[in-house]
Order: C-alpha cells, then sequence, then structure tokens
C-alpha cells in the first residue's frame, strides 16, 4: 500500500485525529456536533466547523483511496431511486448496488426519466468497465427504455419484489438525512454520499459473511486499510 496522498500540512491537529473524526462522521448516522462532543470526552477541543472542513478537504481523498471491489461479468446489478428534498424542491437520488450489497454508484438528478436512467447506465459502465449478468429494478419504464439503448443484451428483470437489496440500501442515508435535517444542495449532497457509501462499502461485510467471527475479522481488516489510507498509522 503506498504512503496516503493527504495533505496534512499548517493542519494544527495530527493525522489520528483527523481521521478519527471522519470515521466518526461518515461510519455512523452522527451530526458534525455529535462528533465535535465525541472528541470532547476525549480531551480534544475541535469546532464542527472545523470538522466540516475537514469532511470537505479530506473525505473526497479518503474515498478515492478505499479499495474497491472487483467488477465481474457474474454481477447483479440492483437499481433504484429515492425522492430527496434539497432546499424545499424534490430530487432523485438514483443508486446501484450489487448482489453483496456493494453500492457501485450513485447520482443526484432532477428529473425521473429516460434521460436520468441512461445516465446511471453509461456512469456504471464507465466506472465497472463491463457489463453485469442482470440488472434488477422496480416497474419504471425509464429502466426498460434506457437499458435498451445502453447494453440491450443484458437481462433485465423488473419486479418491486425483487428489488428489496436496492430499496434497502437507501435506508442508511435516510438515517443521516434525518440527524442532519436534510441536505442544503445538490452537489453538498453528491460530495457527501460519495464518501458515505465508499466509507461503508469498506466496513460492511459481505452478505455471504454474516457469522459474528467473520464479521469481526473484517471489520478489523477494513479499520487497518483505513489508517492506512489516511495516515493514522503513522
Amino acid at each position: 500500500m503506498s504512503s496516503p496522498t493527504i495533505c496534512y500540512k499548517n493542519h494544527r491537529f495530527p493525522p489520528q485525529i483527523i481521521a478519527r473524526a471522519m470515521w466518526l462522521y461518515f461510519r455512523f448516522p452522527l451530526s458534525l456536533r455529535l462528533v465535535e462532543e465525541m472528541l470532547l470526552e476525549r480531551g480534544i477541543v475541535v469546532s464542527y466547523e472545523t470538522i466540516r472542513r475537514w469532511s470537505r478537504k479530506c473525505g473526497a481523498a479518503y474515498a478515492k483511496q478505499l479499495r474497491r471491489k472487483k467488477p465481474s461479468r457474474k454481477d447483479i446489478w440492483h437499481l433504484d431511486e429515492v425522492a430527496i428534498a434539497i432546499g424545499r424542491r424534490k430530487h432523485w437520488l438514483w443508486r446501484a448496488v450489487d448482489q453483496d450489497g456493494y453500492v457501485l454508484d450513485e447520482i443526484v438528478q432532477g428529473r425521473r426519466d429516460t434521460k436520468a436512467t441512461r445516465r446511471l447506465l453509461v456512469r456504471l459502465l464507465k466506472k465497472q468497465g463491463l457489463p453485469p449478468k442482470r440488472i434488477i429494478t422496480d416497474k419504471l419504464r425509464s429502466y426498460g427504455a434506457a437499458r435498451r439503448d445502453v447494453m440491450r443484451g443484458v437481462e433485465h428483470r423488473s419486479h418491486k419484489g425483487l428489488n428489496n437489496r436496492a430499496e434497502n440500501s437507501h435506508v442508511p442515508l435516510r438515517k443521516r438525512e434525518r440527524m442532519m435535517q436534510c441536505f442544503r444542495s445538490v452537489g453538498g449532497l453528491q460530495r457527501f454520499i460519495s464518501v458515505f457509501s465508499a466509507v461503508r462499502n469498506l466496513f460492511i461485510p459481505p452478505h455471504q459473511k454474516r457469522s459474528a467471527l467473520a464479521t469481526h475479522i473484517h471489520r478489523i481488516r477494513a479499520m487497518a486499510h483505513w489508517n492506512v489510507v489516511t495516515g493514522a498509522t503513522a
């Protein structure tokens, strides 16, 4: 593993404290003020606005270095969209997860139509590098139209009962949305979810590894990887 690319120069706090604050903020449904309070309990006096600035500067850089799951032609993509209120206007968060619940991509858009669905599929293909074995969606017709345009040869199953995995993937963000009392901008939401999902992907074990011991080992390894990426082990 290469050394972290985050520049901590001119920061008053060492990387270990910054990484700890970012882990608390992105890993758990905590507000900035609650993270501030938890650090204070450890004798670390830092304002929630400082933690906010750390999240903007360091969050995306951390996410880029966190390990990603290798794509496979046997993957099954579960696609779904959920309404998000931003500034009293409804937007749509489009999300794709695989058969293990691993978040592949997310994008915030103002539309819920074929054009928006096509944009999601194009992003997914570019990011993953190869098409999946199958995609599963609800009965929104835009999915079928976009799939025929972007990846005609991929099997498509459209059934609300089959798409629980994608629908359940919205739950962690909903909890965070309530804690943060809604998001203030599209850009802010897009920045947040890119880091939030990358951290969640790292720490949440795959569905087939649900024994207590396997989960414990997975999280120990995830924490070790996080410390290397953030420079907290230095």
